[in-house]
């Protein structure tokens, strides 16, 4: 009961962000699904074990971690990808700022 609690929160947190746009929504769609996901191991645990089997996990929980820690590192890469394409926007952006400048320093 604690766990769909949590998971219950955590899902109407994340539609807060959506609302007052904190959060874009290809990563509230990341952050929902999680929270899904959550609420169905919370709900159903049998899911969990039978997932643990299929992988060919022992000890069924410890599936979770190793789920969120590979979603994690592949949303860590997604935002390092972000981040040098905005950082290469940035450049290119005071450059041409620069130049603006300079264009207008010699016409005025």
């Amino acid at each position: 009961i604690v766990a769909i609690i949590a998971v219950l929160f955590f899902i109407g947190l994340i539609d807060r962000f959506i609302i007052k746009g904190k959060l874009r929504t290809e990563y509230s769609i990341i952050w929902g699904l999680m929270g899904i996901m959550f609420l169905v191991f919370s709900l159903w645990r049998e899911s969990l074990d039978l997932l643990a089997k299929f992988f060919g996990v022992y000890y069924a929980p410890s599936l979770i971690f190793i789920f969120f820690f590979f979603m994690i590192f592949i949303f860590l890469i997604h935002l390092s990808v972000v981040n040098s394409k905005q950082h290469e926007q940035i450049k290119k952006l005071a450059q041409e700022v620069a130049l603006l400048k300079e264009k207008y320093a010699k016409g005025a």
